[in-house]
């Protein structure tokens, strides 16, 4: 995945958690944050930024703000749309019959539906932007959302379906993702409800650019 466009600039603060006021071209712009995660150990001021000018009409701001350099030279992608768009490109080209996105199943709607050879997978993608001394971590907030869908994973995996938990790493050199328990403790516990199922959790490692990134591989969580 590669944007149309890229413009670099600074971040000075996060007003809220919608918008954020940068120096770009040596100006002060409001932007767009495409991530409403807290972003707390990235969004630091003075910090270099990427930003996007999608130029759609009616827009309240010129830029989304999609990447920053993290003080330790990570660049991270936290646009939360990326995730799904370069699992998608990944999955097409791994010989899948059908990939359905935004899959109803229950009162969910995951992510992909993937079918071959006469099976069924519900996959659902999650985004890690959080890393702490060269290991991944998620979620950054609490997300009851996330854990329905784990239990949504689970399920599916007992109606029959395959199941997986895919965490898409938005930055370089990351392997591994572990629950943030000091976030949300019961994420944790779903994580591990999960894999006692049979759910299969999946860290897909990126090659993360100012412009984009892409899945390069994939390593398999174990109990």
């Amino acid at each position: 995945m590669t944007y149309g466009n890229i413009t670099g600039g600074k971040f000075l603060s996060r007003p809220n958690r919608f918008i954020a006021q940068a120096e770009i071209n040596g100006r002060v712009e409001t932007v767009h944050v495409k991530n409403t995660g807290r972003c707390r150990e990235l969004l630091i001021p003075g910090c270099d930024i990427w930003l996007t000018a999608p130029g759609t009409a009616g827009r309240k701001t010129k830029y989304d703000l999609v990447a920053v350099r993290k003080s330790n030279g990570l660049i991270i992608n936290i646009d939360s749309q990326a995730p799904n768009k370069v699992m998608l490109e990944w999955l097409e080209r791994q010989g899948y019959e059908k990939i359905i996105p935004e899959y109803t199943y229950g009162s969910s709607r995951m992510d992909f539906c993937l079918e071959k050879s006469g099976e069924r997978i519900l996959m659902e993608v999650k985004g890690c932007t959080l890393e702490r001394d060269g290991t991944g971590y998620f979620p950054d907030a609490p997300t009851e959302r996330g854990i329905k869908h784990i239990h949504e994973l689970i399920r599916a995996k007992g109606d029959g379906y395959g199941a997986v938990l895919a965490f898409v790493i938005q930055m370089n050199g990351i392997n591994e993702v572990r629950p943030n328990t000091d976030t949300h403790p019961e994420f944790e516990t779903a994580w591990k409800d999960a894999l006692t199922a049979g759910v299969e959790i999946l860290f897909f490692t990126c090659d993360v650019r100012e412009n984009g990134f892409e899945i390069t591989g994939q390593v398999k969580a174990y109990g």
